[in-house]
């Protein structure tokens, strides 16, 4: 007969903490790699910056990131109070939001292909840092997806929502990844 794990010293911890260490752990990782792109930033560059950058429209769509975090914080509120309602509109307003920057970058790539290309040593680390970042936006606007699809049954509720909990702290992430990127690329010089 084999022994309780209680008795050899080992005591199972609850799904919900191995999920969130598991998800700190993952952000932890993911902030070395934004660490990395942005710090090639000044290896390649220094501290030089194109004066083409489009400093309103990087202002513009890091506000409407910004927002983004807002609404993505009252859909995590609204779970937590099982408000099912206020989950589903925030969770919307939160994706729409992102796509919104998704649009604004593909426009600042537009213009950032005219002024400094990618074999540029500012372009190479202007589209390497926002296109990993514009591949995080996505990722989590597909989370936040599936969240807003899952959530519509009512499977998040008081208590049991650790799905929304999830995928709005990637959201936050990748929103105070872009506060470092937004200074780097667009307002250092």
């Amino acid at each position: 007969m084999a022994a309780h794990p209680s008795a050899i010293g080992w005591v199972p911890r609850p799904r919900l903490f191995i999920n969130r260490v598991g998800l700190w752990l993952f952000i932890l990782s993911e902030s070395f790699l934004f660490g990395a792109a942005l710090s090639s930033r000044y290896y390649l560059q220094g501290a030089e910056r194109p004066p083409e950058v489009n400093q309103l429209l990087g202002l513009a769509i890091t506000t409407v990131l910004l927002a983004s975090s807002l609404s993505a914080y009252r859909a995590e509120m609204s779970a937590a109070h099982g408000h099912l309602s206020g989950l589903l509109r925030n969770l919307a307003a939160t994706i729409a939001l992102g796509l919104l920057f998704l649009i604004g970058v593909g426009v600042e790539w537009h213009e950032a292909f005219i002024y400094f290309p990618p074999a540029d040593p500012y372009g190479t680390v202007f589209f390497t840092t926002t296109g990993l970042h514009a591949f995080h936006v996505l990722t989590g606007v597909i989370a936040l997806s599936i969240v807003l699809y899952l959530g519509r049954d009512g499977r998040f509720t008081h208590g049991n929502y650790w799905g929304v909990e999830g995928a709005v702290k990637y959201w936050h992430f990748v929103d105070v990844a872009w506060v470092f990127i937004y200074p780097t690329l667009y307002l250092v010089r």
